[in-house]
């Protein structure tokens, strides 16, 4: 039987990086920093919502915590002359307290723009999530959302899969729209995957999505080949 393996760790160490990035000597720091980093991801996914959050990462050195969120609507996260993002940096700052107490590094928090919303799996499953949770139907919904991604220049497949109560059914079942390729066992494919939850007054709709964005190519190497032996 195969494994289903997630497209951003097939290809971790390849053409991805681990969204946290650290290192802990001990035991002991380390069960910290990953209390923490689960921590921060779980209260900004709760408190970001609506924002069109792309993703976070965790970076961490000796002296600071640096949180680096990734945005489709950075205005909304910043607010007027910035005081929403200083009201999010104070709570960050609650959460690492209160995740580990002895944890006396400076937190920095730096938001970034999504250029291109449409090739941003994340972002358009919140899409999804929010045309679905405004009780719009599902089938134009998905064709509409696919139509916009594969209108992007970059983006050479999508897939998207919903899941659960469709239109208010009373069994569940699962629906999925493919346009173009998505190469899952190509490490050099880049693929990018999310998966979200509309909720709805009849239960969860979960969203799974894939795009495909072309392949990634490794600069040449002082001997004229490639890391993937490519051209």
């Amino acid at each position: 039987m195969t494994h289903t393996v997630h497209p951003y760790a097939h290809r971790l160490g390849i053409i991805r990086d681990w969204k946290s990035r650290w290192f802990a000597a001990d035991k002991k720091h380390y069960r910290e920093n990953i209390k923490v980093d689960a921590a921060l991801r779980a209260f900004l996914k709760k408190r970001l919502q609506g924002t069109y959050t792309s993703g976070v990462e965790i970076e961490r050195s000796a002296n600071e915590v640096r949180v680096i969120l990734a945005t489709a609507r950075p205005g909304l996260v910043i607010g007027r002359s910035g005081e929403n993002a200083a009201k999010l940096r104070a709570e960050l700052s609650k959460v690492v307290r209160k995740a580990a107490p002895a944890d006396r590094r400076t937190l920095k928090f730096d938001i970034i723009e999504v250029r291109q919303p449409e090739a941003d799996a994340a972002v358009v499953a919140a899409m999804i999530a929010e045309g679905l949770e405004k009780r719009l139907p599902f089938r134009r919904v998905l064709k509409q959302t696919v139509e916009k991604v594969k209108a992007v220049r970059e983006v050479e497949g999508v897939r998207i899969v919903i899941s659960g109560r469709l239109g208010g059914a009373e069994m569940s079942r699962r629906e999925q729209v493919k346009k173009g390729r998505i190469p899952l066992q190509t490490f050099r494919a880049d693929i990018d995957f999310a998966h979200g939850e509309a909720y709805l007054p009849y239960g969860v709709i979960g969203i799974k999505v894939w795009i495909y964005r072309g392949n990634v190519y490794a600069e040449k190497s002082a001997k004229g080949g490639s890391a993937f032996g490519g051209k």
